[in-house]
């Protein structure tokens, strides 16, 4: 049976709800529409599907996987890989490591000065240094993302996420730099990097052992 553009649609809305829900682990359900590029009443149709199935619970009037969820989603990945190139996805990754030492260093200046010193952020002239050198990190791994995309076509909702986080931030809300509890710039990064990890066939337990994890 031949698969439509429809039907894999539906099926990376799908994947990309339940991996938004494992990545996060508590989920306001209006936060799904943002974090997954997925129409808000389709994500609503969903997770309805997702609690019926016991796949999905709610808590605390948040969303989060149920351990049958989880093992659901594994299964789903696997099948995912199984039709992506596994190469290039790997090449990929590894283009991705270089990028993402350059934006651990700038975390690490905009938490801290220096070794001794946190980032009080009361130094426009710093913070906007370390701002434009996150622009310009942005401006140049667009074209990888897009490389990304066209090899793993369920990341597509991440440069509008990135490029989301990245306006506020230079609108002067700095807080979208890193917040941890929003999807920031580094929670979208994080985020990716998770993907990408396991678009690879990787663990993050591999990945911190070879000082590749965040």
């Amino acid at each position: 049976m031949t698969t439509t553009g429809q039907e894999l649609t539906m099926d990376i809305d799908r994947l990309r709800v339940l991996r938004a829900l494992r990545l996060k682990g508590r989920v306001l359900a209006e936060d799904l529409p943002a974090a997954t590029g997925v129409p808000a009443a389709r994500c609503a149709e969903l997770t309805d599907q997702f609690i019926a199935a016991g796949h999905v619970e709610e808590a605390r009037g948040r969303l989060k996987l149920t351990v049958q969820g989880r093992d659901h989603l594994t299964g789903q990945l696997a099948a995912e890989r199984e039709t992506l190139d596994g190469t290039r996805i790997k090449d990929l990754y590894d283009e991705f490591d270089e990028f993402n030492a350059e934006l651990k260093s700038l975390m690490t200046r905009w938490q801290l000065k220096d070794p001794d010193t946190p980032n009080d952020h009361t130094d426009p002239d710093y913070d906007q240094a370390v701002v434009d050198g996150l622009v310009d990190l942005d401006v140049r791994f667009q074209g990888l993302l897009a490389h990304m995309v066209d090899a793993a076509p369920r990341l597509a909702h991440y440069p509008a996420r990135f490029q989301h986080a990245l306006n506020l931030v230079n609108t002067g809300d700095h807080s979208w730099f890193a917040k941890p509890l929003a999807d920031s710039y580094h929670t979208v990064w994080f985020e990716l990097h998770e993907d990408l990890i396991g678009l690879a066939g990787l663990s993050r337990v591999e990945e911190a052992a070879a000082g590749r994890a965040e």
